[in-house]
Order: C-alpha cells, then sequence, then structure tokens
C-alpha cells in the first residue's frame, strides 16, 4: 500500500543536545510552504548524534551511500536497536533526496524577518592589531584569480569534494539557486589541475601592487569592495581577448549618432557641415584605447622598477613605444600611464570625444589612432562592428589627429633634434611655449580641461 504521508527534500541535518539525551532532526524544503524540522532520532550519546549528522550530510551531498557503508556499519553497531534503525531509514532518504515527512513537525522555519536587520555603522574598521597599507614599509601585491567552470556532473563534482573533507554548507545558509552547495565544492577543489565532474571554461589572474597614494586600501581596511576585472568578450583574429576596460559593449550607434546636414554635402561652403566622431570610427578607437591598456597593464607587472633598456625582454607591447625620456619610469608612473588609456576609453563608453586632459592621455590617443586600423582587418562580416551605420566619415584618422589634440608637441620628444625641449627652461621650450614634457609632468592636468576625479582606481 503506498504511503499518505507528504514526501519534501531533505536539505539538511542537524543536532540538539540536552543534558540527557541527544536528537538528530532534518532540515525538510516543500514545494508549497515554508522549511521544516522533523525528528530523525534520540540517542543518550551526544557522540553518536554529532556523527550521525556527519554521516547524513555526506550522504545527501553525495546522494550515494554505498561511500559511508562501513562507517554507518560501525555506528549502528554502537548505537541501541531503536536509534540505529532509525538511522539505518534516514540514510537511505537523505541517498533518495526525498523525505516522507511523518507526523509530529518539530516547527516550521521562518523567513528572515526585515525588520530584524542590525543597523551598519559607515565608519569603515579594521580587525585589531591589523596594519593599514599605510603602515606597512614594504610593498604590497594583490593577486586575484578568475575561474569559470562547466558543473557537467553534480554527483561526480559532490563525490570528489567530500573525498577531501568537504562538508556543504547548513540549508539555512545556501540559496534555493544551489541547494547542493556546489559552489562550495568547486571551491574545495579549485587547487586541482582538474575538478572532478566540471569543464574548465576560463582561468585568468591579475596581479597590482597597492599604492596608499593612489587610493589602495587591504581588503580588511577597505571600506569599498575589493573589484578586479578581467579580459572578456570578442576574440579578433589573432587570438586576444577584446579588453575589458567596460562592462559591455557600448552602443555606438546611439552614443555617436551621427547627422545629416540640410545641404547633404552639396555646398561646398556651407557652414553646417562638419566632421563628426562616427560609430564606426568611435567603436575602433575605444577598442584600440582598451587593447593598449591591457597591454600596458601587462607590461608594468613585467617591467616593475626596471630600465626598459636594461630589462630582459626585448619586446613589450607599449612602453618601448613610448619617447626614450620615460624608459626609466617606475611601476607607479607605468600603471598611471595604463590608466590613461583606460580613462579615454572610458570618455568614450561614456559618448565624449576622447579629449586628453594631460600629456599621457595626448600619448595614449595618438597612439590608439595609429593602431585602430589594424583592428579593421579580417573582419567577420556580421560582427557588431560591421552592423553599425556607415557614414562619409568613418574611419577619418587623419581627422582624429588634427581635432582631437590642442596640439601635437609630445610627438618632439621622439626627434632627436628636439632633445632638451621637454624641460621648461630649454630656450626652444621657452620660444614655442611648449610647457613641462619631463616624465614627472605627465599627468598634470592641462590647465582648460577637466581634472580626473583622483579616486577613480585602477581596474587592474
Amino acid at each position: 500500500m503506498p504511503s499518505s504521508l507528504p514526501v519534501a527534500r531533505a536539505i539538511d541535518f542537524l543536532c540538539e543536545h540536552t543534558s540527557t539525551k541527544s536528537r538528530v532532526m532534518a532540515l525538510l524544503a516543500h514545494d508549497n510552504g515554508p522549511s521544516s524540522l522533523t525528528a530523525v532520532l534520540t540517542c543518550k550519546d551526544p557522540d553518536h548524534a554529532f556523527e550521525a549528522v556527519g554521516i547524513l550530510r555526506r550522504v545527501l551531498a553525495r546522494r550515494d551511500a554505498t561511500s559511508v557503508a562501513d562507517e554507518l556499519r560501525a555506528l549502528m553497531a554502537e548505537m541501541p536497536d531503536a536509534p540505529a534503525g532509525s538511522l539505518r531509514q534516514a540514510v537511505a532518504q537523505a541517498a533518495s533526496g526525498t523525505w516522507q515527512a511523518a507526523p509530529g513537525t518539530l516547527f516550521v522555519v521562518p523567513g528572515p524577518d526585515p525588520y530584524d536587520d542590525e543597523t551598519v555603522s559607515d565608519v569603515p574598521s579594521g580587525p585589531v592589531g591589523h596594519p593599514q597599507l599605510k603602515d606597512l614599509p614594504g610593498r604590497v601585491v594583490r593577486i586575484a584569480h578568475l575561474h569559470e567552470f562547466h558543473v557537467t556532473d553534480e554527483d561526480a563534482l559532490l563525490r570528489a569534494a567530500v573525498d577531501r573533507g568537504w562538508e556543504p554548507l547548513p540549508a539555512s545558509e545556501l540559496g534555493e539557486d544551489d541547494p547542493r552547495d556546489l559552489i562550495g565544492a568547486v571551491m574545495t577543489l579549485t587547487e586541482d589541475p582538474d575538478v572532478a565532474g566540471t569543464q574548465t571554461l576560463e582561468e585568468q589572474s591579475s596581479a597590482e601592487i597597492l599604492s596608499a597614494e593612489d587610493g589602495d586600501e587591504l581588503a580588511d581596511w577597505s571600506a569599498a569592495p575589493v573589484v578586479t576585472r578581467f579580459t572578456h568578450g570578442w576574440r579578433l583574429r589573432d587570438q586576444q581577448t577584446r579588453p575589458a576596460a567596460q562592462d559591455q559593449t557600448p552602443n555606438f550607434a546611439a552614443l555617436f549618432a551621427t547627422q545629416d546636414c540640410p545641404c547633404k554635402g552639396e555646398d561646398e561652403d556651407c557652414e553646417e557641415c562638419g566632421w563628426q566622431l562616427t560609430p564606426r570610427t568611435a567603436d575602433l578607437l575605444h577598442t584600440a584605447l582598451a587593447a593598449l591598456a591591457d597591454q600596458a597593464y601587462d607590461d608594468a607587472q613585467r617591467l616593475g622598477d626596471q630600465f626598459l633598456s636594461e630589462a630582459d625582454s626585448a619586446t613589450w607591447e607599449v612602453f618601448d613605444r613610448l619617447p626614450p625620456l620615460t624608459w626609466t619610469a617606475g611601476h607607479r608612473w607605468r600603471r598611471r600611464m595604463a590608466r590613461a588609456f583606460d580613462d579615454l576609453a572610458a570618455d568614450l563608453a561614456k559618448g565624449n570625444w576622447p579629449n586628453p586632459t594631460c600629456t599621457a592621455e595626448e600619448m595614449a590617443l595618438h597612439l590608439a589612432i595609429e593602431d585602430a586600423p589594424t583592428y579593421l582587418e579580417d573582419r567577420p562580416a556580421k560582427d557588431d562592428h560591421n552592423t553599425l551605420p556607415q557614414h562619409e566619415d568613418d574611419y577619418s584618422w587623419d581627422s582624429c589627429s588634427d581635432l582631437l589634440f590642442q596640439d601635437h608637441d609630445v610627438l618632439m620628444l621622439f626627434h632627436s633634434k628636439f632633445t632638451g625641449i621637454e624641460d621648461p627652461d630649454h630656450p626652444a621650450n621657452e620660444g614655442l611655449g611648449v610647457g613641462d614634457l619631463r616624465e614627472a609632468a605627465w599627468f598634470d592636468p592641462f590647465d582648460n580641461r577637466s581634472i580626473r576625479d583622483p579616486r577613480r582606481g585602477f581596474r587592474r
């Protein structure tokens, strides 16, 4: 005769101890109602109850009782017949993933009370005795890792994690999206070259040297979450990844919508007709700037404070393309240069022209204009770029060079005949009104341009 008891799902097992007895309980989830607790067994030895909970949790995680057969047999041999029999039945139900809820449910587990939230202070506080970044005499390196795993076999994953000694979180701490605590199981195994039951989709690392002067802080003292951005998205023909200076590809068609003049270009003297930064031009500039930013961060990480001419590698992505006077720059200067590319890319992502605010950004934009045409080569016919509207001003890189800069003085630093012109006291500098182009002044804002937010930090 089939059972008429309601069927629920066991999601965790708990112990309750008093001075005279111990009780094992199952936390059950119901399809139409709140969770509830129901008794599994009662015994006098608290160690027996504790061991029983461990066995039940492992069986529940693996949906398999065979792996605990010896452990279960040994425990049942030490227990009286009644609790031993109840434990055997509970193990069978835990392995099935379902639970026949007998009468006598202890109590309903209420949901969280929205009015019980504790007041959180706005004042950041760190652990007692833990120094802040400014208190440390040496350098601090922060490394963040990104892994993406496609879980192809949940049971195999959980068995491997249990074998490693893992136990799932209590059901009260798990959400409906992860009732078996797959997250905890994967985290237990991430140091393995191959995580059982999964396929590795992505593996990246990001590293940086923290600087209190740039607003960095140790994670334990940080008032804001520690955020790291990794390379993601559309892959180019040379297997480079479109860099992540933005969370998603901006809608350049809307941000740089073109306008047609009433004369339709037929009047050569029309004052309304002017060059436009088109969606396609903006997209390629943005791609070039983001790529250069990632390359510059990579270079900076590898170079540290080494002089470029003395560094081991003869091939660099960005810093050997800068004027030689910058080759002795340190790690912090190089990271700020990488951020200059990101700042200009962010301007485009907001629908603004990439107008440089300092010498470093001028140099960054020159390199981006030089690189942008290469991102047009061998593109798939149906990629996102080719869906953008076309315009006669598309890819007019000479116009970009003419109209996006106040001057091209920084390019004089590449020519030997202008040696020393970076110094404001140099006669040629004074005569041409060039200003300070020395390495240390590259990030000083121009007087007539807005200043970048000094709290914006670095994305890597």
